[in-house]
């Protein structure tokens, strides 16, 4: 079996003891930013399996954008990055 060199760790665990790799990571060409996709790449990130440039520049996404994925996750936990929710978060 031949595994790709990457930089960074192939595999990390979480605080909750979940072990997450880079195939649990959204596709590459995601265009549609489900909630449950959003929180992978956060989690990726805050555990080390990828830097936030690696996410930003993979997923084509602005720093801004993705800064504002964990400003949410940070002040009201990851049911706020549910489109749903965005304009009852947005008043507090």
């Amino acid at each position: 079996m031949y595994l790709k060199k990457i930089d960074g760790p192939r595999a990390v665990t979480l605080p909750g003891g979940e072990v997450i790799t880079r195939a649990d990571l959204p596709d590459v060409s995601t265009k549609r930013w489900v909630a449950s996709r959003k929180a992978m790449v956060l989690k990726a990130i805050t555990a080390g399996l990828i830097s936030h440039q690696d996410a930003c520049d993979m997923y084509d996404l602005s720093d801004e954008e993705l800064e504002s994925w964990a400003r949410a996750v940070h002040r009201h936990g990851e049911a706020a990055l549910k489109t749903t929710r965005l304009q009852k978060y947005r008043q507090l």
